[in-house]
């Protein structure tokens, strides 16, 4: 498996300090350990010279008032809200000024964002995904990803989680349904 840098990005899914800090509200210690291997993929996305993606889930405090079904305070509390020291994201990742943030407020780094746009613009036609939760978030990215003509490929070996079996799963589903797998050893980019 190789990757062309100039078409390449790594998606950083919501390495947040509500998810990885044990002060978060949705802190998951299998979410705190994927920040050093989520470190190295960059940091080999960087030396090889392909595009560096962070997402943040991002939500308003209304931004669930008056919906018919969909409301993950309802089902998680509230969390990583807009303005919070929860929302930001972790210190450990070193986010530069040519990387590219994109803030969002679902599970998919792709629905309402200018994500697509962004990857088009420049070229990017591969995907090396990492971040958490490995089962939610970067699953339903990864999904959306597939179903634009993205070629999505998780890092298994950098992803958050909150249980192992989530992980597991999570990277069976996407290797059997529309992705591919890697792991920071083998990410190929030449």
């Amino acid at each position: 498996m190789s990757f062309d840098p100039d078409r390449t990005a790594v998606v950083v899914v919501d390495m947040q300090n509500g998810f990885c800090h044990p002060d978060g509200s949705l802190y998951a210690p299998g979410s705190e350990d994927a920040i050093d291997p989520v470190t190295d993929v960059v940091a080999i996305a960087r030396e090889a010279g392909a595009a560096v993606v962070y997402t943040r889930d991002v939500h308003p405090p209304e931004q669930f008032e008056g919906n018919h079904y969909y409301d993950e305070f309802d089902r998680w509390g509230e969390h990583v809200v807009e303005g919070s020291w929860e929302a930001e994201l972790v210190d450990e990742l070193d986010v530069r000024e040519e990387d590219h943030v994109v803030v969002k407020h679902t599970y998919d780094a792709f629905h309402q964002t200018e994500l697509e746009g962004w990857l088009d613009a420049h070229g990017v036609d591969d995907l090396l995904i990492c971040g958490t939760l490995a089962n939610v978030c970067v699953l339903h990215t990864a999904g959306s990803a597939g179903l634009r003509d993205y070629r999505p490929v998780l890092v298994e070996d950098a992803l958050g989680f909150i249980e192992e079996d989530h992980r597991e799963y999570a990277v069976d589903h996407a290797d059997w349904l529309f992705g591919e797998l890697t792991t920071r050893d083998e990410l190929g980019l030449e």
